[in-house]
């Protein structure tokens, strides 16, 4: 057997990625790993529902923005109160691309990583 446990995402600013993640999506650190010099720190954020994490990695000596290509990648969050989540995020003023077509919309953390909101399915 496989399963999924996390993926990563390289932060600038550990403090402010925290602060986007909780008040976006309600994700909170289950756990932490400092390196003993200090030079990283890894954050592992939850949803409290699955056992899925994502991996936040903090690098000391990092003081240049993160090169993410096209962004031709993203994670994908779904929701039962879509039309909240995407009143909170319009107000947030985080939401870099809707698809009314497909019902679906990405926001953008603070390091411009895309993440997908999709309605629940009945």
């Amino acid at each position: 057997m496989i399963a999924f446990q996390h993926f990563n995402f390289n932060v600038l600013d550990l403090e402010r990625s925290l602060a986007f993640y909780d008040q976006a999506l309600g994700l909170k650190p289950v756990r932490t790993h400092q390196a003993e010099d200090g030079s990283f720190t890894l954050t592992y954020l939850g949803d409290g529902v699955s056992s899925f994490q994502l991996e936040l990695t903090w690098l000391r000596d990092r003081t240049e923005p993160y090169n993410l290509g096209e962004c031709e990648f993203h994670l994908a969050f779904v929701t039962d109160d879509f039309d909240a989540l995407h009143e909170k995020h319009a107000r947030m003023g985080c939401i870099c691309f809707e698809n009314p077509d497909m019902g679906i919309y990405f926001i953008s953390d603070p390091d411009g990583y895309w993440l997908e909101i999709v309605p629940a399915k009945d």
